[in-house]
């Protein structure tokens, strides 16, 4: 049977190789610091004790969180068995994006992703859109199904980062995205559904 574990912290150490089912969250900005680069985070070294975990779901501003120290770079572990994946991000935050990757890098047999694109109300307009732009990232996520973008805005980083997950998965079937801009929508839509596919079968499908 599977476990689930849930928590509000700002530094724990865990250790759970029986874990199948995780939540992570921080509900509070100023609980993303930035970690000395000398100092490893107990979170950091908790992921690597999740070695069975099966569905993992980051909320919040966690994921801002782990971004703010070195994780982008190195994970501290594969999860083989990892195979769905739910993530609130900032896509037009380059650690975060890169965070992010680097978490489906290391999952290899990951099947199915869920995303929720921070909305710009929740942080103000005051961040550059920079996202995936100049970053040179291929990764193979070839096991990858069904995908989900919600609170989908139509920014130039959300688009970006849609094409390069259809770059990344031959084997997607479908990638529906739930739209949430205020934005004139007609341009958006005619560049999200014009762009290349590494999946021939892959249906991309956009919801009001």
């Amino acid at each position: 049977g599977g476990s689930c574990i849930s928590w509000d912290f700002e530094d724990i150490k865990l250790d759970a190789p029986n874990l199948e089912v995780a939540f992570l969250s921080l509900d509070k900005a100023y609980q993303s610091v930035p970690i000395a680069h000398d100092k490893e985070s107990y979170v950091k070294q908790s992921l690597g004790s999740l070695s069975v975990i099966e569905t993992l779901t980051i909320n919040g501003f966690f994921l801002k969180y782990l971004s703010k120290g070195c994780i982008h770079t190195k994970l501290p572990a594969v999860f083989t068995h990892l195979e769905s994946v739910r993530i609130m991000i900032c896509l037009w935050d380059q650690r975060q994006v890169l965070t992010a990757c680097s978490l489906f890098q290391n999952a290899p047999n990951l099947k199915k992703l869920e995303m929720w694109s921070f909305p710009w109300s929740i942080l103000g307009r005051d961040e550059d859109q920079v996202g995936i732009q100049g970053l040179n990232l291929q990764l193979q996520m070839d096991h990858l199904v069904m995908a989900s973008v919600n609170h989908f805005g139509g920014l130039d980083c959300e688009v970006d980062f849609v094409a390069k997950l259809l770059s990344w998965a031959p084997a997607l079937e479908e990638l529906k995205i739930d739209w949430k801009g205020e934005m004139e929508c007609s341009m958006v839509l005619a560049k999200l559904l014009a762009l290349p596919r590494a999946s021939t079968r892959a249906k991309v499908i956009v919801t009001f």
